[in-house]
């Protein structure tokens, strides 16, 4: 938790991000992420200063499970002083106990937000998910709670001026904007109708425009003039010489030669970031295997 310090901007934990969201398809199914294709609704999370505490820290936790579809888990809220936002206890279940700063006692508005991020982590604990070491399990949580719906909250809750700065989670804001935009562009859902933050709208913005150059990358038929002829000029290179050399590590296709075929082109699918290899044949239409994304190719 950013509390009047410096806030990170940019998009330092990209790689990480887009590996937890192929994570994500791949351990729920395509199936089961399209369930989460309703967020979560901001009058649900609503919570005013005159609500009772722990009544309505308990509600809102109460939706998170509900929105997360954990039917056996009870949440016991609790606040206390500590460095970070909050903390959860991850036993077997099925009472788990999250203890909030005690800043919250007066930022109430903020508790839906930092529930958000340690019911996920219940979540992913009941679903065996987990990436190794703790900064990268925590971009996972961050990441699942945007992507699955409830995360919106954790970017509104990123506030900041010449005087004072907060903001909760491990992401940066642009990332974020980066992991909601990448959700709004598979369900057609616009949570920046929502943000009571203006720097979150403008984080939102930014990470939109980032998710939507992963849809103009070549070999996509969406791809720019200027990334055409790259990719031209390294198949043409890629052609001449075997086994192909590796690409230039700043662009995100590389070819594979085949033996028994023509040369193959593996690029990330721009929704779940899996890797898909076709063959370079010009005019393709592919299937992405994990998210079931259809993309027109020119290879």
């Amino acid at each position: 938790m950013a509390n009047g310090g410096p806030v990170e901007h940019g998009y330092p934990h990209l790689d990480t991000v887009r590996a937890a969201i192929t994570a994500l398809y791949k351990r729920l199914s395509y199936d089961t992420v399209q369930t989460f294709a309703t967020s979560v609704a901001p009058a649900d999370v609503a919570f005013c200063d005159t609500d009772d505490l722990h009544l309505g820290a308990q509600r809102v936790a109460r939706e998170m499970v509900r929105h997360y579809r954990l039917p056996d888990a009870r949440m016991i809220v609790g606040f206390r002083e500590m460095t970070h936002a909050a903390n959860v206890e991850l036993a077997a279940g099925p009472e788990y106990f999250i203890e909030l700063n005690d800043r919250f006692r007066t930022h109430r508005r903020d508790i839906g937000a930092a529930l958000a991020h340690e019911v996920m982590h219940v979540y992913l604990h009941r679903l065996d998910l987990s990436f190794p070491g703790t900064r990268d399990n925590e971009i996972l949580t961050d990441t699942a709670a945007a992507y699955l719906g409830a995360g919106w909250l954790l970017l509104d809750a990123y506030r900041e001026d010449a005087d004072s700065s907060q903001k909760l989670g491990y992401l940066t804001p642009e990332e974020f904007g980066y992991v909601l935009a990448k959700r709004a562009l598979v369900f057609g859902e616009d949570p920046s109708i929502w943000f009571t933050s203006p720097q979150a709208y403008t984080a939102y913005t930014k990470g939109m425009a980032r998710a939507r150059r992963d849809e103009q990358q070549p070999p996509l038929t969406a791809a720019g003039w200027a990334g055409r002829r790259r990719y031209a000029k390294d198949r043409r290179y890629a052609q001449d010489h075997h086994p192909a050399p590796d690409t230039h590590p700043d662009v995100p296709y590389s070819f594979v030669p085949d033996p028994g075929g023509p040369l193959r082109v593996s690029f990330p699918c721009p929704t779940c970031f899996q890797r898909i290899r076709i063959p370079v044949r010009g005019r393709v239409r592919a299937r992405c295997a994990v998210c079931r994304t259809v993309l027109e190719c020119d290879t």
